[in-house]
C-alpha cells in the first residue's frame, strides 16, 4: 500500500519545480521554519526516509491527489499567491494543517520554498511549544498552527541535560575531560557545524517532553475540524475522548524500532496499520437446511473505525462457496451500501433535506455506522446451507465514499480501489 501510494504521489509532484531548492535556510535572517527537512536529513537519515514516504510529507495540494482535489475547489491553484477560500473569502484555514510553514508566513503559494512544500515536515512539528486547545472564545476553532505556541527553538521530546556534567567536569583534574564525547558534530548544541563537508546551521534544541511525548503534538490537527456551516468533518480527537484511553497517539502511529521513533507515522493509507487494525472472525454452525454465521468487528482502536476524513469508509462482503469455488450465496451483489447497509461504515454528511451532501457544503450529520472505540459488533446471516462448502468474509477500506470514486475519475486506482484489509474462512462439513 505504501509502494502504491509513493508511485502515485511522485507522478503527481512531476514537474513542480521548488523556487530556491538550492537554499535549505531560504529567507532573511535564517528563519527556523524556512529549514527544509533535507537539512536534517544529514544526521537523522533514518527518520527522514520514513518521514519522506510518510502522508505528513506528501499533505500539501502540491503532492496529496485527494487533498489537491478538495483543495482546488474550495481554494485554489497551490501554486499562486493570494487565493482565498472561497467561501469565506479568508486565508485558507486547509494551510493550517497542509503547509504549516507557509501558513506562518500567510503565504499560499506552496512551491516558493521547500519548507512549504514538504507539507508537515520536521521543523513544523518540532517548533511548537505548547497546545492550547483547539476551542477557541466563543465556540471558535482553533485549527491547526493557531492550537498551539511556538517557537525559534527545536522541541524535543529529550534535550541535552549537561549542565550537572559540566559541573563535576570542571572540578575535575583533568579539566573538563567529559567535554568532547567522540560523538558527531551537534548544530543542535546552538553553534553551526560542518558535517561531511556540508555546513549546517545552528539549530538549538530543548527539551519539551510535555507537548512531544503526548498527544498535544497530535491534536491540533487531528482533534476536530468544521466546515463553514460548522458541521464536524474530521474528530478523532473527540472520539479518542470518549474512549477514556491513556494511551497516547504516538504509542500506535510513531511506535518505537530500532531505538528511534518511526515517522512514516502510518494511518489510513498504510496497509499495514490497516490490518492491524481490526480483529475480523466468522463463527458458523449448522442446522437443518441453514447455516448460522456470526461475523465478528472489532476495534482495535481509541477512535472510531475509520476516522479522519469522513469519506473514509469500510464494507464487509461474506460469500458461501461450493465445492467448485462458485459463490453461491452473497450478503451484497457487489457494494453492500444497499443490499446490506449494515455491513457498510461510514461517517454521513446531509443537506437540509437529509440526503448526502459533501463536506463543504453538508449542513449537518447523518448517520454514523462506524465502529466506536473499542466496539465489539457481531453482524448475523441466514444462508442456505444447500451445497455450500465454505463461508468466506472479507473486510475492505476506502479512502473515498463509492460517490466520490465516481465522481473523482482523475484519480488514480491506487486511490480509489477498495483495500483488502482482514478475510476469514470457515470450512462447513458434513
Amino acid at each position: 500500500m505504501r509502494v502504491r501510494k509513493l508511485t502515485n504521489l511522485a507522478m503527481w509532484s512531476a514537474g513542480v519545480v521548488l523556487a530556491g531548492s538550492g537554499n535549505l535556510l531560504a529567507g532573511e535572517g535564517g528563519k527556523l521554519h524556512h529549514v527544509s527537512s533535507e537539512v536534517c536529513a544529514e544526521c537523522h537519515g533514518e527518520i527522514y526516509k520514513q518521514w519522506k514516504g510518510s502522508m505528513h510529507a506528501n499533505a500539501t495540494a502540491l503532492k496529496d491527489p485527494i487533498h489537491a482535489t478538495f483543495y482546488k475547489k474550495v481554494v485554489g491553484d497551490p501554486t499562486k499567491e493570494g487565493v482565498k477560500h472561497k467561501a469565506s473569502g479568508k486565508f485558507p484555514v486547509c494551510l493550517q494543517c497542509h503547509a504549516p510553514n507557509a501558513a506562518r508566513d500567510k503565504t499560499t503559494k506552496l512551491d516558493a520554498k521547500p519548507a512549504y512544500s514538504e507539507g508537515v515536515n520536521c521543523v513544523a512539528c518540532h517548533t511548537l511549544t505548547n497546545f492550547k486547545g483547539v476551542q477557541g472564545e466563543g465556540g471558535k476553532l482553533r485549527l491547526g498552527l493557531k492550537a498551539y505556541d511556538a517557537a525559534d527553538t527545536l522541541q524535543a521530546p529529550h534535550g541535552f541535560n549537561r549542565e550537572a556534567e559540566k559541573l563535576t567536569s570542571a572540578n575535575d583534574m583533568f579539566g573538563a575531560a567529559a567535554a568532547d564525547d567522540g560523538q558527531k558534530p551537534n548544530p543542535h548544541l546552538g553553534e553551526p557545524v560542518t558535517v561531511e563537508g556540508k555546513e549546517i546551521p545552528a539549530l538549538p534544541m530543548e527539551s519539551n517532553p510535555r507537548q512531544m511525548k503526548t498527544s498535544d503534538a497530535c491534536m491540533g490537527c487531528h482533534d476536530q475540524r468544521n466546515n463553514p456551516h460548522g458541521v464536524p468533518l474530521c474528530q478523532t480527537g473527540s472520539e479518542y475522548s470518549i474512549s477514556k484511553s491513556e494511551v497516547n497517539c504516538l504509542a500506535c502511529h510513531m511506535p518505537i524500532s530500532g531505538g528511534i521513533a518511526d515517522h512514516g507515522m502510518g494511518g489510513g493509507h498504510d496497509h499495514a496499520m490497516l490490518k492491524r487494525s481490526i480483529v475480523f472472525a466468522i463463527d458458523t454452525e449448522k442446522t437443518g437446511d441453514k447455516i448460522s454465521a456470526k461475523v465478528l468487528l472489532k476495534n482495535q482502536q481509541p477512535h472510531s473505525l475509520p476516522t479522519g476524513a469522513p469519506f473514509r469508509n469500510i464494507y464487509v462482503k461474506v460469500m458461501a462457496y461450493n465445492a467448485a469455488g462458485e459463490v453461491i450465496w452473497e450478503n451484497a451483489a457487489g457494494h453492500p451500501k444497499k443490499d446490506d447497509p449494515s455491513a457498510y461504515l461510514r461517517y454521513a454528511l446531509a443537506d437540509d433535506a437529509g440526503k448526502d451532501a459533501m463536506p463543504p457544503t453538508a449542513t449537518q450529520l447523518g448517520e454514523d455506522t462506524r465502529l466506536k472505540p473499542h466496539e465489539e459488533r457481531i453482524l448475523s446471516y441466514e444462508i442456505p446451507a444447500k451445497d455450500v462448502h465454505l463461508i468466506r468474509g472479507e473486510v475492505y477500506y476506502n479512502l473515498l465514499w463509492p460517490v466520490l470514486v465516481k465522481k473523482f475519475k482523475h484519480l488514480p486506482e491506487d486511490l480509489t480501489a477498495p483495500v483488502l484489509i482482514a478475510d476469514a474462512e470457515n470450512v462447513i462439513g458434513g
